[in-house]
C-alpha cells in the first residue's frame, strides 16, 4: 500500500471540498506516515493542527479517506518531535475551554488571504484561524504578542472578518486606549443624572457581544480602575463562552504593573508569538506590496534584496521603503529603478538599522553553498543525514558564533522548537571534538561569515 499516493489522492479530494485558506493552513503540510491496525497516523506541523483536525474536520477526513481506500480508519495525529522521541500527546491539552447594524470597527481590507505567512508567524496564523472557525470553543482567550509592526492587528481583524462573514455573531474590535477612554467617560458622569444610562450603554457595548477583540492591552498599565473594569468584563464574557482575543507588544508575564489576576486569566487560553520575519518572508512582503501597486516587473531583484536585507523589523517600514523608492524614481523624472537609485533614496531611511545582511540568512547561504543544498531543502522537515547534518551545523554556528537565542534560531530554521536547536548544538559540539575535518570545515565557514 503506497501511503504517499493514497495521501496525495486524499489531499486532492479535501482541497476541492473546503476553502483555500483552510486547506493551506490545516492540510497542505500534513503527511501520512503509516496505516496500521485500522489507524492512520498523520504527521502535522503543530499541536494546534492535532486539536483542530480531530475536533473540527474529523467527519470529512474519515469520510474522504474511506472513499479513497474503501476501508474505515481512525486517525492519530503526531508532530515531528513525537515521532523522533516516540511520544504520544493528548490532542486536547492545548487551550481551555443578525448583526447587520452592529458597529464592529473591523477593517475589511485585513483578511487571512492577504496575510503573508512565514516561519515567524505560521503558528500564530494557524491558531488564529482555529479561533475564527470555532469562536469561544478552541482557545479562549487567544493572546497574540510581538513587537510593533509585525502583523498582530492585521491578524486580529482577519479573525473578526472571518467570523462576521461566516456567522451572525457580534464582533467588536477596540483598542485598549478606546476602552480606557470609554470607561473614563462614564466615571466623569458619575454625579450626573444620566450616569445609569451611560453605565448601561458601556456594559451593552462590551458585554452584549460574542467576540471581543482588544488591541494593545499593555496600555492598561497605570489605569488601575480600568483594569478592574476589564477584569469584570473579561470574567462575564469568558463564563458565557464568548471569545476574547487580545494583543500586546510583549507576553503577559513581561507586562509590568499589570494585575496578577489578569495575567493569570490571559494564560487560561493560548499565547502565540509573532516574531520578526525572515529574509524570504520579507521578500514575499515586498513582492506583494509591488504587485498590489501594479508595479510588478520594474523592480530588479537586487533592489528588493537590498531592502529585505537591510530592514528586519517593522513590516510597515519595510513596505514604506519600497514606496519611498518609487516616489524617488518619480521625482527623478521617471528614472529606472536601480540599486544605486534605491541606495540613494533610502540613505536616510534605514538609519542605524542598516546591516550588510541578516547574519542567519548569511549562515544559511554559506551552508547551502558548502553542502550543495537549496535553502528549501535545508529548512525542510527532512531528516536524512545529507540534510540533517548541515542543518545542525548551521544551528550550531548561529548559536555559538552569532549568539542568537534558541527561539529565534528555531523560527529561522522552519519553526523548530528550542529543544531541537539545543540537541543540534550539543551534537555538533561533540562531533567536532572527534572529527577534525568537520571542525576545520566549520572554521572555514565561520571565517567566510566574518
Amino acid at each position: 500500500m503506497d501511503v504517499n499516493n493514497i495521501w496525495n489522492s486524499f489531499l486532492n479530494s479535501i482541497k476541492s471540498q473546503i476553502a483555500d485558506i483552510a486547506y493551506e493552513t490545516w492540510f497542505s503540510e500534513t503527511k501520512l506516515l503509516n496505516i496500521k491496525d485500522n489507524v492512520a497516523t498523520v504527521l502535522v506541523p503543530y499541536p494546534v493542527h492535532k486539536k483542530n483536525l480531530s475536533e473540527n474536520y474529523n467527519d470529512i477526513i474519515e469520510e474522504t479517506f474511506t472513499d479513497i481506500t474503501g476501508s474505515n480508519f481512525k486517525f492519530n495525529y503526531v508532530i515531528e518531535e513525537e515521532v523522533e522521541n516516540n511520544l504520544s500527546d493528548d490532542n486536547k491539552v492545548i487551550g481551555i475551554p443578525n448583526n447587520d447594524t452592529f458597529e464592529s470597527n473591523l477593517e475589511s481590507k485585513y483578511t487571512f488571504e492577504n496575510f503573508m505567512v512565514g516561519p515567524s508567524n505560521k503558528f500564530a496564523v494557524a491558531s488564529a484561524l482555529a479561533v475564527a472557525e470555532q469562536p469561544g470553543k478552541m482557545y479562549n482567550p487567544l493572546f497574540i504578542y510581538g513587537a510593533s509592526g509585525l502583523g498582530k492587528t492585521h491578524l486580529m481583524h482577519s479573525i473578526g472578518n472571518y467570523i462576521v462573514k461566516n456567522s451572525n455573531k457580534k464582533v467588536l474590535y477596540i483598542t485598549c486606549d478606546n476602552f480606557v477612554s470609554d470607561f473614563v467617560d462614564i466615571c466623569r458622569k458619575n454625579t450626573s443624572t444620566n450616569n445609569m444610562d451611560a453605565i448601561k450603554q458601556f456594559k451593552n457595548k462590551y458585554r452584549d457581544i460574542d467576540v471581543l477583540i482588544i488591541d494593545d492591552i499593555h496600555n492598561l498599565v497605570g489605569a488601575n480602575s480600568a483594569q478592574q473594569e476589564f477584569f469584570n468584563t473579561f470574567n462575564e464574557l469568558y463564563h458565557n463562552e464568548k471569545q476574547i482575543i487580545i494583543s500586546s507588544d510583549r507576553s503577559p508575564d513581561d507586562i509590568k504593573k499589570l494585575e496578577d489576576r489578569l495575567k493569570t486569566r490571559f494564560s487560561w487560553g493560548l499565547q502565540v508569538n509573532i516574531d520578526y520575519p525572515d529574509f524570504n518572508l520579507r521578500m514575499s512582503i515586498l513582492n506583494k506590496k509591488i504587485e498590489n501597486n501594479e508595479l510588478t516587473g520594474i523592480v530588479p531583484e537586487d533592489v528588493k534584496e537590498y531592502i529585505a536585507s537591510n530592514y528586519v523589523g517593522d513590516v510597515r517600514k519595510l513596505e514604506g521603503a519600497i514606496t519611498r523608492v518609487f516616489a524617488y524614481a518619480t521625482m527623478m523624472n521617471g528614472s529606472d529603478i536601480t540599486l544605486d537609485l534605491a541606495i540613494e533614496a533610502l540613505k536616510d531611511y534605514f538609519g542605524k538599522t542598516v546591516t550588510p545582511k541578516n547574519k542567519m540568512d548569511q549562515v544559511i547561504q554559506i551552508i547551502c553553498d558548502h553542502y550543495n543544498l537549496t535553502q528549501e531543502e535545508l529548512l525542510s522537515k527532512k531528516r536524512s543525514n545529507e540534510i540533517a547534518l548541515p542543518r545542525q551545523v548551521a544551528m550550531y554556528i548561529c548559536r555559538v558564533y552569532l549568539d542568537e537565542n534558541l527561539t529565534k534560531i528555531g523560527t529561522q530554521f522552519g519553526g523548530k522548537n528550542h529543544t531541537t536547536v539545543i540537541h543540534a548544538v550539543e551534537k555538533i559540539k561533540q562531533e567536532i571534538l572527534k572529527d577534525d575535518v568537520l571542525n576545520n570545515e566549520i572554521q572555514k565557514m565561520v571565517n567566510e561569515l566574518r
